[in-house]
This record gives structure tokens, sequence and C-alpha cells, in this order.
């Protein structure tokens, strides 16, 4: 089994080039089911997750070409002949879900298996089926599997356009209900829709095609549907939460260090906490930045994690990290996933100070870490405990780090070239 050996206490300095999102790529790749002709993505992230939803489409019946040296992705969705998501791949990865609101709208119905991902607490796909439901669809879950078609015998062929109210911003259903909402006839509204910078990035993908999308970004998106959408070709957003990993590592042992393509308004209160510890970044321009690292002057914060924009719970963990060594007590506070906390067993073991109480993490600052044997128990869990790696004295040996190359596109490799020592062992 593959894991990372990492000998810690190496200087970083240099420069590392944001890869494209993974959780902007996903969902191209899910709505490129609506376009009848060829779909063109560049800047796709050669990761698992990318992978495991090419293979989703291409069981659908679509026809995929991937050009990994230039990172672009060809996809022929006039193909697709199936409306069945299998298990086999959703259990995998939770955004496979995100087929089914463009399946359902183009053909009419879709099955699809429960979705699941990694264990880091409830997120539940009610809303995802209420909003189908409200855009006259119907559903019946049995066996592991939603079964969800139009009624035709209300509505036609089509979905019809509503009036939909989110109980919660989540960020999957608002991009389920508004892939889906595009073909539907009328206009659709979504009131308390997340406003994460990826949802952006899907609308304009989906505008590209012809969709007609106002009003994402904010909690309130009107879509007015289309008869159909045409092919685009279309350049993935930057990764912010993989700039926000790279950051972190920086603040913990970097010297100085660019980071390239990360759009820093899209995590501007991720960047104020590093501020408010202590950390020195340097705004180069729009897309890049320069982090240097006083550790010996940082100080501890407080942080609640909350829906965009507030701070990103994909960040949590290697905020967590971080405050370990900084001197004095933190809290973090988790607010939108009941086990994001799995990992802190893993970084107590090598020698940090931190004990949940709830969903709070209070931390108390030690001098060191001590490197150790550890597991990935998620995908950003992965990422912590690689970082705390790099800073902690001695080997650190991370396991299961097929949660960590889900979403980080050579992760070690990159950290190579800032100087880390970490390599890859079967």
């Amino acid at each position: 089994m593959e894991r990372f050996i990492i000998n810690g206490g190496k200087k970083l300095s240099g420069k590392v080039k944001i890869s494209g999102a993974k959780n902007s790529a996903l969902k191209l790749i899910a709505a490129s089911i609506l376009a009848d002709s060829k779909i063109t993505l560049r800047n796709v992230p050669q990761i698992e997750d990318v992978n495991i939803m090419l293979e989703m489409l291409e069981i659908l019946g679509a026809k995929i070409n991937v050009e990994a040296a230039s990172k672009v992705i060809e996809i022929e969705p006039e193909y697709i002949n199936n409306y069945e998501a299998p298990y086999e791949l959703v259990r995998k990865m939770r955004a496979s879900i995100l087929v089914a609101g463009p399946l359902l709208s183009k053909f009419g119905r879709v099955k699809v298996a429960i979705p699941g991902g990694c264990n880091i607490g409830s997120r539940q796909i009610d809303l995802h089926l209420k909003g189908f439901k409200d855009l006259g669809a119907e559903y019946l879950v049995e066996h592991g599997y939603v079964n969800c078609h139009i009624d035709k015998n209300r509505n036609g062929n089509r979905l019809h356009g509503t009036i939909i109210n989110l109980d919660f911003p989540s960020r999957g259903a608002t991009e389920n209900i508004m892939m889906a909402a595009c073909l539907a006839s009328g206009q659709t509204v979504i009131n308390n829709a997340a406003r994460e910078p990826e949802i952006s990035d899907l609308a304009l993908f989906l505008n590209s095609m012809g969709a007609k999308i106002q009003g994402a970004g904010t909690d309130y998106i009107t879509i007015n549907g289309v008869k159909s959408l045409r092919g685009t070709d279309y350049e993935v957003m930057p990764d912010s939460i993989e700039a926000g990993t790279f950051i972190t590592a920086a603040a913990l042992c970097g010297e100085k260090v660019e980071i390239q393509n990360a759009r820093w308004r899209n995590l501007e209160v991720f960047y104020s906490k590093l501020k408010e510890i202590g950390v020195k970044i340097t705004i180069i321009d729009e897309n890049n930045i320069r982090v240097e690292a006083p550790l010996e002057r940082y100080k501890p914060v407080n942080i609640s994690t909350l829906p965009y924009p507030g701070f990103p719970t994909d960040l949590q963990p290697v905020i967590t990290v971080l405050l370990s060594v900084v001197p004095g007590v933190s809290i973090v506070t988790e607010n939108v996933f009941e086990n994001r906390f799995m990992y802190v067993d893993e970084l107590n073991r090598m020698g940090a100070d931190i004990k949940i109480e709830g969903h709070h993490a209070v931390i108390r600052g030690v001098e060191k870490l001590s490197g150790a044997p550890v597991r990935s128990f998620d995908l950003r869990a992965g990422a912590a405990v690689v970082l705390a790696g790099l800073i902690a004295e001695g080997t650190t040996e991370v396991s299961d780090i097929y949660h960590i190359k889900r979403g980080y596109e050579n992760f070690d490799e990159k950290l190579r070239l800032l100087g880390a020592d970490i390599k890859l062992v079967e």
C-alpha cells in the first residue's frame, strides 16, 4: 500500500503553481451531460476524483479523450444513452450525485446510488431531492438507489421553473438544482443559495453553453430555462483549497514561498486569519502571493468554520496543524461537518496538545511536533498530517494516502520542488 515518508524540519522556498480546482472540475464534467456537442475543459487536475467522474460519464455513454500532459479533457455527451449512475462508482465519491440534475433535466429520468466519499459527517441529499420535486419530478428511494423521473402527466417532457427555498446553503444542492433548471421551462429562483466561487465558475461554464443564469455567487440565483445547450471550450478555475494548503505549509516552515495561480480574493477570511496569527502575506497581483513565516512571532486565534464566505471547513485541518505549534491557546469551532476532527488523535500522537469538546478543538500550542506513523482518514485530514510531518522532528510515515491523491495533484512532487524531504513508497 502506498504511503508517504517525510523527514521533517526542512525549510521551504521557491514557487509552486496551483492546479485547477477539484471542486469545480467535477461539477463541470457533470454539467457536460447537458450539452448536445463536444465540451473541451482545460486546466483539469489529474487526480483520482476526476478519473472517477470521467469513468462515470463513460458508463453513461459519453466519449472521453484525455490529454494528460496538457491537462485538457474532451467530452462528447451526445452519445450518452444511459441514465443510471452505479453504486460501484458513486460509493467512491460523493460528487457523483451531481450527475443526477443534468440526467433528470435532459433525459427525464435518473437512477443514482446514494453517494459515499469522505467520512467526515452527515451530508444528506434531501435538499437535492426536494429541489427536483419542486421542479416537477417524482422520486422513490429504495435498495440504496434514488429513482427520479419527470411527472409527464403534469409537466410534459420538461421540468418546470419554480421558486426553491433551501433550508441550508448547500453547495451540492445549489449546483444540482441549478443544472437541472437550465433545461426547465420558465424561470427558477434559488433562495438561500450557496455562494462558493465554484458555483460562480459552474454558472459561467453553463452560460458559455447557452444557459441563462444570473446571481451566482450571491444567495439569490435565477435561471431562465432554455431548450438546449451547446458545447463549449472552458478553463477550470484555480483550486482555492490547494492554495490554502500550500500557504499554510509555507506559514509552517517556509522561508519565502510564492504561490502562483491562487485567487486570493476567494480566500479572504482565511487570509485575514493567517494575518491575525502573524503570517506575512504579500499580494503580488490578483493571482499570485508571497508567504513568509516569522514563526517566532505567531499568536493564537479563535476560528469558526462557516459556509462561504466564512472560514472554509476544508482548510480547518491544516490551520489546526499551524495553531498546534503557536504558543498559547487557540479554539477552532467546526460548524459544518460533525466528524471533521477525526484527524486530531493523529496530531496528538505527534506531540500536539489538542482536546475535543463537542464541536470545538481546544489547542494548546507546543514547542515542537515529533515524527510518527499516522493515517490519512480523509482528503483534508491527509493534507494536515503531511503538513505536520513537514514541521515535525524526525520521520513521519503517512498511510492511506489514496485519500490525498483523490484531491491533490502531484502533492508530494510540488512539496519536493519547494525543498521538502517527502517520498512516495509502496
